[in-house]
């Protein structure tokens, strides 16, 4: 190992209670999504934080996508330090938003608490403990190698919880991951410090209606259930489509072994008398639904095809249209990524695998994600292809209550953040 190499490790290590610090800063806002608040003032402090490095920062706001309000605006923030010459941009890229904190916590959700070397709260893990450390990477190359060639960029985006619409999407849209201006991005998400997440499996939801016809409850043959005809459906995807969907696998290296098979999951199911407000406290009215609603996540494989995924299950609601008296139905498509899988052999695999056996003395395990990530935005839109999620935590902590991420795991993986840094960029960090 050189000494440019072995002086960033030891000087990452000096960093840890700033490390420890900045995590606690992160956790301790509350940026829930939905609604999606607190946004800005993330933004605002991640771009303070960086311009003491000299990075020139930009805020985005993603106008007019899905959940952007005066109330709850969709703001984004991408900082980007030049070096001393041109070369390639190496882009860290981090979602800014949580998931709602459930129940079943032994800590404080927001409270960031430092317990036995590890940082509890919502979004520790998933993924501000990895915002954090590339954070602490990327300044700690740019104070050691300030004539570096290239350029290094940090972005902490909204909505990826959500779909990413108002976060990189939007600026793929807009040209911030162009081939032309960033040829490098790590995604820091929660996939286990030692491994290399190469791309996800597809996604495609959907909400499904069934109709019916309103009447009074005490005479349901003058009327038309539409919770009957949607037992119908759930009741025919448990004959034929839940197994077909398991006999199918992939040879995409998807963790954990459950997804490497087809899976779809019923998001949520509404039928008859919306929920009474909290604390009313009378009777429901006898009425007949006439309508009922699901939406479905459908998570597919490499080797299906988008259309058949979407067809399949029309196919499935034809089927009872034509067997099931006064059944009817409408399908409204919501979103649909296809499956992302970068090759093994690219720039960025390749260097952050070298970081990896250099810090951890092991190879890494390339797998690739069960749900999507930010990269389908990156990949699809962008155009960008070499992309990967690398990042501290365990997937298995990711919206659990008592998340929390490792602090070495956080030093750990900032450490190959830093040596891939010096890889990619090396013409000009000579050091001091």
């Amino acid at each position: 190992m050189t000494d440019r190499r072995e002086k960033l490790l030891e000087e990452i290590g000096n960093r840890r209670d700033e490390l420890i610090a900045l995590t606690q800063d992160l956790v301790r806002m509350p940026t829930l999504n939905p609604p999606g608040v607190g946004y800005r003032e993330i933004c605002d402090y991640l771009a303070h934080r960086l311009s003491k490095r000299h990075f020139d920062f930009e805020f985005v706001r993603a106008h007019d996508t899905p959940g952007d309000s005066e109330k709850y605006p969709r703001w984004n923030v991408v900082a980007r330090r030049e070096g001393a010459k041109p070369g390639e941009c190496v882009h860290f890229n981090s979602h800014i938003d949580v998931v709602e904190v459930g129940h079943g916590w032994t800590t404080d959700p927001f409270g960031g608490e430092l317990i036995d070397g590890k940082i509890y709260g919502r979004g520790t893990c998933d993924m501000k403990g990895g915002l954090a450390a590339s954070i602490i990477a990327a300044e700690v190359f740019v104070d050691l190698f300030p004539e570096f060639a290239g350029a290094v960029e940090i972005s902490g985006t909204a909505d990826e919880e959500t779909g990413g619409f108002g976060g990189v999407a939007y600026l793929a849209e807009q040209g911030f991951f162009t081939p032309e201006r960033v040829q490098h991005v790590i995604i820091p998400e929660p996939l286990n410090k030692d491994r290399i997440c190469l791309g996800h499996r597809g996604v495609f939801w959907a909400e499904i209606e069934t109709h019916g016809h309103i009447a009074h409850g005490s005479m349901p043959f003058l009327g038309d259930c539409a919770v009957r005809h949607m037992g119908a459906v759930v009741a025919e995807m448990e004959r034929s489509l839940f197994p077909a969907l398991a006999a199918r696998t992939t040879e995409m290296p998807v963790v954990p072994e459950g997804a490497k098979q087809s899976t779809m999951n019923i998001n949520s199911f509404h039928g008859g008398l919306p929920e009474p407000e909290e604390g009313f406290t009378g009777f429901p009215a006898a009425i007949v639904p006439d309508s009922a609603r699901m939406i479905i996540d459908r998570r597919y494989l490499i080797e299906e095809k988008p259309e058949e995924v979407r067809g399949e299950i029309v196919a499935l609601l034809e089927r009872l249209k034509a067997e099931r008296p006064k059944f009817s139905y409408t399908f409204n498509d919501m979103w649909q990524v296809a499956p992302t899988m970068t090759d093994r052999n690219s720039p960025v695999v390749t260097r952050v695998a070298k970081g990896i056996s250099e810090v951890m003395g092991k190879e890494p395990d390339y797998v690739v994600s069960p749900g999507t990530y930010d990269q389908k935005h990156i990949d699809r839109i962008g155009r960008m292809h070499n992309c990967i999620a690398y990042g501290p935590g365990i997937l298995d902590l990711a919206h659990q209550p008592d998340e929390y991420v490792g602090v070495e795991d956080m030093l750990g993986s900032a450490r190959v953040m830093g040596l891939v840094l010096i890889d990619l960029l090396a013409d000009g960090a000579k050091g001091q």
